[in-house]
């Protein structure tokens, strides 16, 4: 320890965070380290150590924090299939928290959601439509949530060699997707397989490519373990196999569902000890405070505890909160950035780019601006509320579908809404009015879905009227209420009739697909979505989304909710007819792949293959397309998906155009991992697939090469 006259070690910023942390804990006492494992931290004025709450939230924007740039919802983040722009978004986001962190610590405030600690993204695969919080992911594929994943984490800890912007967390880690009201007591039961395969790709790649700062432990049990006191999960996997050095964080009462609910052990203390021990560092909520006791009772030592202190602390450090402002590069982002004019153009430019264009029989859309009369109708329509989802942030204006219609189209033009139903609400009084908006309309707008009614987290109120809450999960896929038989009675009016969905999750719109012509999918599609949507509507932007889940026909093909096998699930396992596959999205273009060739025939199993197509805009109008590409092994002696992506590329190419794209299939993209838990390279012959969809989609062109080795593991 330095002498006390001199500067403390803790407050030298020439020593790495890990020696200061050290330094500043071995000055503390007991009770004060204690204190210091909770989500809110006091401060320890002797010391120097200010006030601190770990709890912030940025899933798609600084959240709950007062004005900031409110950007779609995750899962239409997802739909962008574009890794830059979401690295942009993560930036953007960063950016808003900064400065908002600085000017609550000028105001002396050190209230929850003011932090830098960030507890973005929810990198859960979303296995099943049915889970409530499922918008809050990038979809159904490893994959996809890899790579979007690491570029958010990216986006929001800077590239700054010394110091984070803001600290990322990964969560929920690990095999968490509901349901939604058991997840407090839930045994989530995973094959070896499945875990690695599907569930921890994702973690293990923010975890060793993007080195995120943080992993939130779910609520749930993973094969017996309570995901946050899972010596398996966070010491063999997390800590030891991927060298993560970053803080560990429970989710919020997590500690007490341990003893209270999964009733491991019986008392608070045990359940307290159990967890830090087996490397929880971080306790949001307050079981923590038992830890004192947990000593005197030697349930683990005070040694136990600086451990996990040195993890908080490092973090920290590395957010420069012991450090004059002047040395922290990030510390003097003006508030003037928050939800400002070029902040408000990316919202917008994400919302065009989440957009899935599902249908558009004989080129329906884009709507002609020469029309008399539009009839907007539904209960999504004219509602701020659905278009941020859960865990958004207050947008300084919000820019619903109606609103969109209304500012795009010449003041000539009459539009008129009718609200027709409610979400959920059974009866049909308001339909009358709905239809005779109709009847003598040009077009009919129908604007149906979800919201925060009917999908969600378990008690969640945000995004809902005072007096609501959410149901969570959904038990049917259909849309809910009285929203089909409105869609129904309007088409049956004769006007011409597009829908329009704003949900975070697929829907069953079967009879839709049949009778409706024109089909768009818009997500939670944040502040600026309506006017997005209407951009798509009458062809001022072209729409190039993507579907990161599959729609589903029916809830009766999904195995039970309950179930984490993935057989039957996510297009990697489910071999049935779908309404809308993972992937999908027309265009008002056309576009064709061509010239797929591969660097190899043959390998040994080790090696690079690099995969090389052409892309062609073979329409009339600028467009966006996704390159997909995807993985088959023909022969595998095992269980494996049916196939895989293993690349994508959004591109953007004026008529006639066309580019050249490379992508690269690593030697990790061939292996499976066999029935003794190794991930094994196997002899055999493998299929690239290449183009606007997965395999057997139109104009997808395929090629093969050869293992002529294999049959090794891989670390």
């Amino acid at each position: 320890m330095a002498d006390d006259n001199m500067q403390p070690l803790y407050l030298n910023p020439e020593f790495s965070p890990e020696v200061r942390a050290q330094d500043l804990i071995a000055r503390m006492t007991l009770a004060e380290k204690v204190s210091q494992l909770m989500d809110d931290a006091p401060g320890v004025d002797r010391l120097g150590i200010p006030p601190y709450n770990w709890w912030n939230e940025a899933l798609h924007g600084v959240a709950r924090a007062g004005i900031a740039t409110v950007f779609p919802q995750a899962i239409g983040m997802a739909a962008t299939f574009n890794e830059d722009l979401v690295h942009q978004i993560a930036n953007v986001i960063s950016d808003e928290g900064r400065a908002k962190h600085h000017q609550a610590l000028r105001e002396g405030v050190h209230d929850r959601y003011t932090g830098l600690t960030f507890w973005s993204p929810n990198i859960n695969i979303f296995r099943d439509p049915r889970w409530g919080r499922g918008q809050e992911t990038y979809g159904e594929d490893p994959y996809l949530t890899t790579r979007l994943g690491v570029q958010f984490v990216r986006g929001l800890q800077g590239d700054d060699p010394r110091y984070l912007k803001t600290a990322a967390c990964a969560k929920h880690y690990a095999v968490h997707s509901g349901p939604e009201a058991l997840r407090h007591a839930f045994n989530a039961e995973v094959s070896q397989r499945d875990l690695w395969m599907t569930y921890l790709p994702a973690f293990k790649a923010l975890v060793k490519e993007a080195k995120v700062a943080g992993v939130m432990g779910a609520y749930n049990r993973t094969n017996g373990e309570a995901c946050c006191a899972s010596p398996t999960l966070l010491q063999d996997i997390l800590r030891k196999n991927w060298g993560f050095d970053g803080y560990i964080v429970s989710d919020c009462c997590a500690i007490e569902d341990i003893y209270k609910h999964h009733k491991l052990v019986p008392t608070p203390e045990e359940a307290a000890a159990m967890a830090l021990t087996a490397g929880c560092n971080l306790n949001c909520g307050s079981t923590y405070e038992h830890l004192l006791a947990a000593v005197g009772r030697g349930l683990l030592s005070e040694r136990d505890i600086d451990e996990a202190l040195t993890y908080l602390f490092a973090v920290r450090f590395r957010l420069g909160m012991f450090d004059p402002e002047e040395q922290v590069p990030y510390a003097h982002i003006p508030v003037e950035v928050i939800n400002s004019p070029a902040n408000q153009a990316l919202a917008l430019e994400a919302a065009r780019q989440s957009i899935v264009l599902l249908k558009n029989d004989d080129n329906f859309l884009p709507l002609t601006k020469n029309l008399k009369r539009i009839a907007v109708i539904g209960p999504n329509a004219d509602d701020e509320l659905v278009l941020c989802g859960n865990y958004a942030g207050t947008p300084s204006e919000s820019i619903t579908v109606l609103d969109g219609i209304r500012t795009l189209v010449s003041p000539t033009i009459e539009v008129s809404y009718a609200q027709g139903c409610g979400i959920t609400e059974i009866g049909q009084d308001g339909f009358e009015a709905a239809l005779d908006n109709a009847r003598d309309a040009d077009v009919a707008v129908v604007v149906l879905g979800l919201s925060q009614k009917v999908e969600g987290e378990e008690g969640q109120q945000a995004g809902l009227a005072e007096d609501e809450i959410t149901q969570g999960d959904r038990t049917e896929i259909d849309l809910p209420g009285e929203q089909e038989a409105l869609l129904r009675a309007v088409a049956e009016t004769g006007t011409p009739v597009v829908l329009v969905l704003l949900n975070g999750s697929s829907i069953a719109i079967n009879w839709a697909d049949e009778h409706i012509p024109a089909i768009i999918e818009a997500w939670y599609p944040g502040q600026s979505g309506g006017r997005a949507v209407a951009e798509v509507l009458f062809g001022d932007t072209n729409p190039g989304g993507r579907l990161p889940v599959t729609f589903y026909k029916s809830v009766d093909q999904l195995p039970p909710f309950e179930a984490y096998d993935m057989d039957g699930r996510t297009y990697r396992y489910f071999d049935g007819e779908v309404l809308y596959p993972f992937g999908y999205g027309l265009s008002y273009t056309t576009f064709e792949t061509t010239d797929l060739s591969l660097s190899h025939d043959y390998i040994s199993g080790l090696e690079t293959v690099h995969v090389n197509c052409r892309v062609r805009n073979t329409g009339q109008v600028a467009g966006d397309e996704v390159v997909q590409i995807y993985l088959r092994d023909e022969v595998a002696s095992f269980p494996i998906p049916r196939h895989s992506l293993v690349g994508f590329w959004r591109v953007r190419l004026a008529p006639g155009s066309e580019t050249h794209l490379k992508f690269e299939i690593q030697p990790e993209q061939l292996a499976c991992v066999d029935d003794s838990s190794r991930w094994l390279v196997e002899p055999g012959d493998f299929t690239v697939f290449a183009g606007g969809g997965q395999p057997g989609t139109p104009g997808v062109q395929s090629a093969r090469f050869t293992i002529t080795g294999g049959g090794f593991t891989l670390k």
